[in-house]
């Protein structure tokens, strides 16, 4: 048997992928099963951004670019930041990367390591603690309550900030629970942050799906000396459903712009050059389809909230951005059917799957085991048909 290394040994399969690729397996032999587990729009990518592509394949534009990503892109994203954010970054500090995971990985392959410590806010997207610790440093995570919006405070982050303290990461609109954090909230974070020498990575991959007539605010923008000490990550996936495209990109302090394309250099080289030319178009072109997705994905959301909560045992806060609701089922724990109890947020999901044929992912991989996650990413019909059999199934638990 191949031996292995210390940190293939910790290495952790993400959760929501695994669940996919479970439900994708049961389709394949057979299984009826509707796919909530996803993070994925089931929009197409808009035909502007896919010819975008085709046009630059045609032209020949096929060859390596530079590390940190072409200028063209490089620019469209300064402005874009500008425009979007209040934010001024020169090109020169903005670097191109396969997606907002990539772009995240790399971070904390730059910014921390063994003996240092990262704040999280929880409930937390499932990547943000496991790439902690591929890096050798201790993810910190802050428990949050539905109650509380799952969101934390300037006091409670003080609590939590030691000597081995290195970072925080936020992420607002958030995944799994789509809570999004008002001005007056990331004044009262920054308050703090002001006072450390923490660097803060402020993941804003949701900022345009959000709804209620909320504006996502960077908390990079509230302070120049924040900014200084700020890398805002972003991408494609979201606003524009280009998944598969694999880009994402991140702006920062330009001493970490450098060493991430000397870092970059030695992994990937760079994102995929036809797929930065569709970049570049995605956000110099017409941005019609975002409203567009985003209403459907509000219009969506409106039905899955009304729905969870008429569920006995279920109780779900009403999200104001990304396309998850975060339902608490823990009222249902220790409760059985056809001869299985539930105990945790993995007994729930394998339940689910099992006799409802849905797949959802368990709370447990975003650090709360009381809840699990729900994507409202696709269809309304399958979202109808999904909740009346999970419906059925959890009233069956005695």
């Amino acid at each position: 048997m191949m031996q292995l290394s210390s940190f293939a040994k910790i290495l952790k399969p993400s959760e929501t992928l695994a669940v996919s690729t479970k439900a994708k397996t049961l389709r394949a032999q057979g299984r009826d099963v509707i796919d909530f587990g996803l993070g994925e729009p089931d929009f197409n990518t808009p035909e502007n951004i896919i010819r975008a592509a085709e046009h630059a394949m045609a032209e020949g534009f096929t060859k390596y670019t530079p590390p940190v990503g072409v200028p063209e892109l490089r620019r469209a994203i300064a402005e874009k930041l500008k425009r979007d954010n209040e934010l001024d970054f020169t090109p020169e500090q903005i670097v191109v990367s396969c997606g907002a995971k990539h772009v995240l990985y790399n971070l904390a392959m730059l910014l921390v390591g063994p003996g240092d410590e990262v704040i999280i806010p929880g409930p937390c997207w499932v990547t943000y603690p496991a790439q902690v610790e591929m890096a050798g440093a201790t993810p910190v995570v802050i428990p949050t309550t539905a109650d509380e919006d799952f969101k934390i405070t300037g006091e409670v982050l003080q609590r939590y900030i030691t000597p081995k303290t290195k970072g925080f990461i936020l992420n607002s609109p958030c995944n799994p629970t789509g809570t999004v954090y008002t001005p007056e909230e990331l004044e009262d974070l920054a308050n703090v942050l002001l006072d450390t020498e923490m660097f803060i990575i402020t993941d804003e991959i949701y900022e345009h799906i959000i709804f209620d007539g909320v504006k996502q605010i960077s908390i990079a923008s509230l302070d120049p000396a924040l900014k200084e000490r700020s890398i805002i990550v972003n991408g494609f996936s979201k606003t524009y459903a280009m998944t598969g495209w694999r880009l994402g990109y991140c702006a920062g302090p330009a001493n970490l712009i450098e060493a991430y394309g000397r870092l970059q250099s030695q992994t990937t080289s760079n994102a995929t050059s036809f797929v930065q030319v569709a970049g570049i178009e995605a956000l110099t072109g017409p941005q019609d389809t975002v409203g567009t997705m985003v209403a459907e994905f509000e219009r969506r959301r409106n039905f899955v909230v009304a729905q969870l909560n008429a569920m006995p045992g279920v109780a779900c806060n009403m999200p104001r951005g990304a396309f998850y609701v975060f339902p608490k089922v823990d009222a249902l724990y220790g409760k059985a059917a056809r001869g299985r109890t539930v105990q945790t947020s993995i007994d729930m999901a394998d339940y689910l799957l099992d006799e409802a044929g849905v797949a959802l992912v368990p709370g447990d991989g975003f650090c709360d085991d009381r809840f699990v996650r729900i994507s409202y990413a696709t269809s309304m019909e399958l979202l109808q048909l999904g909740l009346e059999r999970m419906r059925q199934a959890v009233q069956q638990l005695q």
